[in-house]
């Protein structure tokens, strides 16, 4: 693939003319997006010259968001980080200005209608160790700074898996028999050093493949695997470890999205924790995910499986007391020589993970690696005018052609929910 760069944003663009030349499918440049307190796993293609591209001050580049309308949480950023860019004819314009532009046409009427937004995002984070044990807000917590809640589910896709990293492995909730006080104890320590969090969670070792379902007001401690990660439209979190591989964790960096008159009382930060869903005495059965078929098409030479899936609460039910579709995702794997069309119910935005083929007339290649700022060929925005009507995927390479994509809210009806793999051993 020969590297191109990303244009300069125009400040004339036509989006229904890049939907209709594109057959309703928008090409998109790739995100990239630092984190300062986390190390790079160096799995995201990205050029080794690069991972500091935005200045060692920033922190390295681990993340890499897909189809977003959504904006980085992060210091010193810049205006547009986390938004993903159309590139269309030469010019390129936001996704999000995008769908402003052509709302109903690009995410489906009663989305727009409903929130007047693409309201979710995915992205791929890869680190080298794990991130320290937190959790992302409901969307009462999140309302109070006029913020919305983030729950979140991972898949490990087995092709940037090949190596593990430092400790693939993420710790979920807190054991059976924890208290409160246990909680606000590790709280009362953080200026000790480690302040003993994880002792009282429990780790679970990650298998590339597999995912997680992960409610708001959950702890979690990601591991370090690279993750394909669909969430909820909001970058909001709460850090409850003070050290990581030897690393403090700023007090600052626990409290950022939460209100000034609570950033000190550590009862109400014990209190924003969904209690019940931290102790499950079941958590792996409630929340583990393997990727379920849609169907028996293997003999047809492809296979679409849903990766991730399950039910979501309101912000004052349990994390298993859930019924709303938030956002969900699919594998599809198409043969060489093979070609299908899929029809689905919503947008989505889609990334190739491995192979060559072609998605209608686009032209889509997983790249070996990329520069900072290079245009590629691996990312789409699929419209739901698109998605509804019918898409085709072609192999036109001599290895698999992997691609994921992700929807958004109400977008899949019938997919499965959490704990359905059970059956599969059955």
């Amino acid at each position: 693939m020969i590297a191109t760069a990303v244009p300069k944003t125009s400040s004339k663009f036509d989006v229904r003319a890049a939907i209709e030349a594109g057959e309703g499918i928008l090409r998109l440049a790739p995100c990239w997006v630092p984190r300062s307190f986390l190390f790079p796993g160096k799995r995201l293609k990205l050029h080794p010259d690069d991972y500091y591209a935005l200045g060692a001050h920033r922190g390295g580049i681990d993340e890499r968001w897909f189809a977003s309308t959504t904006e980085a949480g992060n210091d010193n950023r810049a205006d547009d980080e986390g938004l993903s860019y159309v590139v269309h004819n030469g010019e390129r314009f936001t996704l999000l200005e995008a769908v402003m532009a052509e709302g109903p046409a690009l995410i489906g009427k009663k989305m727009w209608d409903k929130y007047k937004r693409w309201p979710v995002y995915s992205k791929f984070f890869d680190n080298e160790g794990p991130i320290p044990h937190h959790m992302h807000h409901n969307e009462d917590q999140a309302a109070l700074l006029q913020m919305e809640g983030k729950p979140e589910c991972y898949y490990f896709p087995p092709q940037v898996n090949s190596i593990g990293n430092n400790f693939p492995h993420t710790y979920f909730g807190l054991e059976p028999g924890v208290t409160k006080a246990d909680v606000r104890k590790c709280l009362e320590n953080w200026n000790k050093g480690d302040n003993g969090l994880l002792d009282l969670s429990k780790a679970y070792r990650l298998k590339p493949g597999t995912g997680w379902h992960v409610p708001a007001c959950i702890l979690h401690a990601p591991g370090s695997l690279l993750t394909y990660e669909p969430q909820w439209g909001s970058d909001v979190f709460a850090m409850y470890q003070s050290m990581v591989e030897g690393r403090r964790v700023d007090w600052d960096l626990f409290v950022k999205d939460t209100p000034d008159k609570y950033k000190n009382d550590l009862d109400y930060l014990v209190e924003q924790l969904d209690w019940e869903g931290n102790v499950d005495t079941h958590f792996r059965d409630h929340h583990f995910l393997v990727p379920i078929p849609s169907g028996d098409t293997l003999g047809e030479g492809y296979e679409d499986k849903w990766v991730v899936y399950g039910r979501f609460g309101g912000p004052n039910k349990g994390a298993q007391q859930g019924d709303r579709d938030l956002f969900s995702a699919k594998e599809l794997t198409v043969q060489p020589g093979a070609k299908v069309t899929i029809k689905d119910d919503g947008a989505s935005g889609l990334i190739t993970t491995q192979g060559i083929g072609k998605i209608n007339k686009h032209f889509m290649q997983s790249p070996n690696m990329i520069r900072y700022g290079a245009m590629t060929q691996d990312e789409v925005f699929i419209s739901h005018e698109a998605a509804t009507q019918g898409v085709t995927f072609e192999n036109t390479g001599t290895e698999p052609f992997v691609t994921l994509r992700y929807f958004g809210p109400d977008s899949a009806p019938n997919s499965p929910h959490t704990g359905a793999f059970k059956s599969l051993n059955k």
